[in-house]
This record gives structure tokens, C-alpha cells and sequence, in this order.
């Protein structure tokens, strides 16, 4: 086996005590808080880390329960009071928006879940310094400085899931975005 195979199955095996610490640890820290290298190296290498100059990480905490609409704090129709309508957004899509809140001049490269426990999930999100010379010289992630704001425009990979792009096996015909849309390709590719 290769090392990251060994690095993957060890974390798989985690012992409950290991993890129980770490969650204690991780509590007291911020909600967004830089790291010096990834948890979870073997899941950070896949997603696209690369251990240089401009590409860091993030460790984001994000609350676990509803995600509903805040309560109107004034100025609003009582029917409009509702805060049952709950973000259409998974916990790893809020964890990179918001990380990408904190460090504007960057993007977001993928993420990844560190930890769970009752009350919070915690994201290590990859983050990239598109300014940075050392990224703007590398075809690897040169494509980054061009696409801003990717998290709020649903373009990484658990913003594409929750928008239903990442289904594959069903055929095209339930692929999204549009069954019309491609019905009326498929119609148009026959004549």
C-alpha cells in the first residue's frame, strides 16, 4: 500500500478518545481559524493541495441543526415573519462561503470534514492567494484567478451537488440543469 492508503485507513480508524480530544480542542478554537498544514493530508492531496507558497488551509466551524432565515428584526409584514424556509445550502457550502468571507483576495479550492460532534462540523477548506506570484506561474491553479467569488456562484464541488450537477448514472435525460433543455438538444442533434 501506498502511503496515503495507510494515512486514509488510519483515519478511518480513529480511536473515539483521539477524536473526543480534538473536538474539545477544537471548540475553545475560533470559528475560522488558520492552519499550518491539513488534518487530513491524504483527503487534502486529492482535492488539490499542494504544499506551497499562496495555497493554505482553513479550519471552519459551522453550527449543525436548521439553517433557517433569521427573524426579522423590524420594517416587515407579519406574513412575511416566517423563518421556516430553510437555506437550499449543505454544512460544507456555508463552512466555504464563509471561510471565504474572512480571506476576500482568495478562493476557494475544494474542502473537505475534519470532525463532527452534536453541535458543530468542522471543514478544512483549501484556500488559494490568487495574487500570488507562485500560483499565478502555475497552469495547476493559474485557472483560479480567473473565476472569483466561486463558493456564492455555486461553482465548487459540494455547491454543484446541492445544485444537483454532480449526479452521473441515470442517464441524461435526468441530469440537471433542464430535462427540457436537453430533450430539446437531443431533438435538434436527431434532424
Amino acid at each position: 500500500m501506498a502511503l496515503y492508503k495507510y494515512l486514509r485507513k488510519h483515519w478511518q480508524s480513529d480511536s473515539n478518545d483521539l477524536e473526543r480530544q480534538r473536538m474539545i480542542r477544537w471548540r475553545s478554537e475560533p470559528v475560522t481559524l488558520k492552519i499550518d498544514y491539513p488534518t487530513r493530508l491524504d483527503r487534502a492531496r486529492s482535492l488539490g493541495y499542494k504544499a506551497k507558497e499562496g495555497v493554505f488551509i482553513v479550519r471552519q466551524r459551522v453550527p449543525r441543526g436548521g439553517h433557517r432565515k433569521p427573524f426579522p428584526s423590524g420594517g416587515r409584514r407579519s406574513a412575511k415573519w416566517t423563518t421556516r424556509k430553510s437555506l437550499m445550502l449543505n454544512y460544507r457550502t456555508i463552512a466555504e462561503q464563509r471561510a471565504a468571507d474572512q480571506y476576500v483576495n482568495c478562493e476557494v479550492l475544494n474542502s473537505y470534514e475534519v470532525g463532527k460532534d452534536g453541535q458543530s462540523v468542522w471543514y478544512e477548506i483549501i484556500m488559494v492567494d490568487v495574487s500570488h506570484p507562485a500560483i499565478t506561474s502555475d497552469p495547476h491553479f493559474r485557472w483560479l484567478a480567473e473565476s472569483r467569488g466561486r463558493p456564492f456562484r455555486g461553482l465548487t464541488s459540494s455547491a454543484r451537488k446541492s445544485r444537483g450537477l454532480r449526479h452521473k448514472g441515470m442517464g441524461a435525460e435526468h441530469l440537471r440543469p433542464s430535462r427540457t433543455a436537453n430533450k430539446k438538444r437531443r431533438l435538434l442533434q436527431q434532424k
